[in-house]
């Protein structure tokens, strides 16, 4: 298995079916480390060379266990801790989505979260995945200041339950 699909087989199972590998996230979205090997048929290795190797880093392991940091749409509690965001933010998006953020602002749609940038090079390389790239600034401050809950996961991704089409600037 190439180091591609293996990324693309551990995010579709530790984010999205788990039940598929029969494991069952665990608080902060961990799970054992050999159950998921023998369902893959990968080594250890393996899984260590595409962890450390995620431009992303989609991934954290500890000891014996794996998670991905965020992006699930299955029930999980990842632990995350409410924090004070800078300022502004940023939401990587394609020119088709840009009517229903306009009208309905941006929502985890099928995830737990809106993920959101810390600067505007990696919001847009997240927008380019969908064509041609559109990055939103998040007035993320003043939403903070609304009440507005706000966290940051293991691999500097903010999240927020959703964002407002009064704090987005185009």
């Amino acid at each position: 298995m190439t180091d591609l699909t293996l990324s693309k087989r551990l995010s579709y199972l530790l984010r999205h079916a788990p039940q598929e590998a029969g494991l069952t996230l665990a608080a902060g979205g961990w799970v054992p480390l050999e159950p998921l090997l023998a369902h893959l048929h990968v080594t250890r290795a393996d899984v260590e060379r595409v962890v450390a190797g995620s431009d992303k880093t989609r991934f954290s392991l500890r000891g014996d266990h794996i998670r991905a940091n965020q992006g699930h749409s299955v029930p999980v509690d990842l632990e995350l801790q409410a924090v004070t965001p800078p300022e502004l933010l940023y939401h990587g998006t394609h020119p088709g989505a840009l009517d229903a953020i306009r009208r309905d602002g941006v929502k985890a749609m099928t995830r737990h979260h809106v993920h959101l940038s810390p600067d505007q090079d990696t919001a847009r390389r997240v927008g380019a995945r969908r064509g041609k790239p559109v990055v939103l600034t998040v007035r993320a401050g003043e939403m903070h200041a609304a009440g507005h809950a706000f966290f940051v996961s293991e691999n500097g991704v903010w999240l927020t339950d959703t964002v407002p089409p009064a704090f987005i600037q185009e």
